[in-house]
């Protein structure tokens, strides 16, 4: 059957798809493990600081304020309720900065969503803070290239087909594209729709699952200037 007369919708990951994300988390990581080095080496923060993610992501959801608060926590962890004032005052303005990083727009993004614009639905599926999500995309001056923008608390098939019911015709005429295997890609082929995984150089090791290589809907690509010959090949 011809993907071409099948496909009507077509969902972006925003985070490390249309913009870099997890590089600003490194960094401000970094920056936390010198603000605690006299109480823990690095490897030993960083798993701290992984748990108690992994802790808070049913309380606070994916983001930058729930990091933030998250090696607040750590920091209080680690030192024993001793952590100076100004040490959690420094965290805070780590914080602040990540917020208001200016957005930088990863290479081929544009010009593919331009080609894509108007020839399908194309719908924005990220989750994280509203606010955040809301800004960047501001930023990054993509907003009037996609039909419909949903900022969700997670992404599961449920999400998936709800979304592609709302903004298409079902998930079996929609298609996923993401960086991220757990969130973007296995719900999505998991929903009934295709799965189109663009590796980014960093991703969060809470997202990491098996590729799906068996799956007849799943494909990967080296970048997203890839996607508009996938599209001609699949037709």
């Amino acid at each position: 059957m011809s993907l071409g007369l099948l496909l009507s919708t077509i969902g972006f990951d925003a985070d490390d798809t249309l913009w870099q994300n997890e590089h600003f988390y490194r960094l401000t990581e970094r920056r936390f493990a010198e603000l605690l080095a006299n109480y823990a080496d690095g490897q030993h923060l960083s798993d701290r600081l992984l748990e108690a993610e992994k802790r808070n992501l049913q309380i606070y959801g994916f983001g930058i304020k729930g990091f933030t608060l998250s090696m607040i926590e750590t920091a209080i962890e680690l030192t024993e309720g001793r952590v100076p004032a100004a040490i959690i005052g420094d965290i805070l303005a780590a914080g602040r900065e990540m917020l208001g990083h200016p957005v930088e727009t990863l290479p081929h993004v544009r010009e593919t969503l331009e080609q894509l614009a108007g020839v399908y639905r194309l719908v924005l599926i990220t989750k994280g803070d509203l606010f955040d999500q809301e800004r960047k995309l501001a930023q990054s001056q993509l907003g009037n290239l996609f039909d419909a923008v949903e900022i969700v608390s997670d992404k599961n098939v449920s999400t998936y087909e709800r979304i592609f019911e709302r903004h298409g015709e079902g998930p079996g005429r929609s298609m996923m594209v993401g960086n991220s295997l757990k969130s973007d890609i296995v719900p999505a082929i998991q929903a009934g729709s295709w799965g189109i995984y663009v590796p980014h150089d960093l991703t969060w090791v809470l997202e990491h699952v098996e590729e799906p290589v068996n799956e007849p809907r799943f494909r990967r690509l080296n970048h997203l200037g890839e996607l508009i010959g996938l599209l001609e090949k699949l037709q």
